[in-house]
């Protein structure tokens, strides 16, 4: 679906370095420059795309989080000779910049303070529970001995005893992505083995059963205008969109959740990538929040069971001028999808890779749509933080949701680097 072209005006900041963004910009027809790392530079001037440089690693590992409104002013001043009049977050480590850029251009600093209730999770998770939203227990902790301290807690209200399996706590770090940092923890020997001084300060979580699934809102006027369901069907692996029937059904209550996240937060415009545990009474339990592009090649998987382009959809909803017409002609009903699509997240387990094992029953598999694998050039795999980057991803496509959930669950241990 398209929509109309836009009038020009200043163009729009993409925080961050995303080939599919600038594309989706372009289609729109809307200015737009890219703030992304230096070493992408040379590529920018290249295809002569407007650029400024910006060291997100750098900055991000010397300006802590709440004073990197003040260190963005020179970025700011930057931005500003290119009439620039709105920041775009895409990955997790650009959203308080944005919001710092933002709140420059609106002249209101507390756009930036409400960014970062999406970039570290005890600010977060209060907010989700003043707001109403169904938490878990959590707490902030700043070493091993607090740990120890909450995970004796958990268990005593759990009412477990010497002998009993101990309830799981979660160990997270406030800043950080998907999995990386996170830590199980199921004995005091867990917290000895697993934690280090790196893990500090960190939040401290209980365990939430359910079936666990990411939603990805898009959102104007604080309204949901699409909202998409997907299921982790082995978590950090594999998902498909839409998801099996039996959470499909819940969507009335899902996207009354997701309504609620929204009216919390008091978020007005963009794309929301939040996390929910759906238990078997019925509870829905709010786990996390993004406020970037999902990850997992989701917008990949919406696009094709529902035959729109998310980064178009999140650049217009993202745009305080876009109309209701164009979101209404743009947004297709979310009710009706063409079918299931999944992704297989593919890590190497070998230390250096020689090539490629994709069995024949893959190929032959009638969910199995395409992949992207190949042999590296460098061989070395890097050590992995969380699930780590993936070097590959194999995509499935079918009407019946089983064709695309088994293979999803059957490869996960498959070794397709050798």
């Amino acid at each position: 679906m398209r929509v109309k072209e836009k009038k020009a005006k200043g163009p729009t900041a993409l925080i961050g370095w995303s080939l599919p963004i600038m594309e989706a910009a372009d289609r729109l027809n809307m200015p737009f420059v890219v703030v992304g790392p230096p070493s992408c530079e040379d590529y920018a001037k290249k295809y002569d795309l407007p650029f400024v440089g910006w060291d997100f690693d750098r900055w991000n590992k010397e300006v802590p989080m709440a004073q990197r409104y003040q260190q963005s002013e020179e970025l700011y001043n930057q931005l500003k000779e290119h009439k620039t009049e709105l920041a775009v977050p895409l990955f997790e480590e650009t959203v308080e910049w944005a919001g710092a850029l933002n709140a420059r251009f609106r002249e209101d600093p507390r756009i930036f303070y409400h960014s970062l209730l999406f970039r570290h999770k005890a600010r977060m998770k209060r907010r989700a529970q003043i707001g109403g939203l169904k938490v878990g227990v959590f707490e902030e902790g700043n070493n091993k001995d607090e740990v120890k301290e909450f995970f004796k807690r958990i268990n005593d209200v759990h009412m477990k005893l010497k002998d009993d399996e101990f309830e799981p706590i979660h160990i997270k770090p406030f800043d950080r992505a998907g999995a990386a940092g996170h830590r199980l923890i199921r004995s005091e020997n867990d917290i000895e083995e697993k934690l280090n001084d790196n893990n500090f300060p960190c939040l401290m979580e209980s365990h939430l059963d359910g079936v666990e699934v990411s939603c990805e809102v898009f959102i104007h006027k604080g309204k949901i205008k699409f909202l998409n369901i997907t299921e982790y069907v082995v978590f950090g692996y594999s998902m498909m969109a839409p998801p099996s029937p039996e959470i499909e059904k819940k969507r009335p209550q899902i996207r009354e959740a997701c309504q609620q996240l929204i009216d919390a937060f008091n978020i007005e415009y963009g794309v929301i990538h939040p996390e929910f545990f759906l238990a078997e009474d019925g509870r829905i339990n709010f786990g996390e929040v993004a406020y970037r592009v999902a990850g997992g090649h989701i917008y990949e998987l919406m696009q094709r069971t529902y035959d729109f382009n998310p980064f178009e959809g999140h650049l217009l909803c993202c745009d305080p001028n876009t109309t209701e017409e164009e979101l209404d002609d743009f947004f297709p009903d979310e009710t009706k999808p063409n079918g299931h699509a999944g992704s297989l997240l593919v890590y190497p387990r070998v230390k250096y890779i020689q090539g490629l094992n994709i069995p024949e029953e893959l190929e032959e598999h009638p969910g199995f749509d395409r992949h992207n694998m190949f042999t590296p050039i460098e061989r070395k795999t890097p050590d992995r933080e969380g699930y780590g980057n993936h070097h590959g991803t194999v995509f499935f496509y079918h009407q019946d949701c089983e064709q695309v959930k088994q293979p999803l669950r059957d490869f996960v241990e498959h070794d397709f680097y050798v």
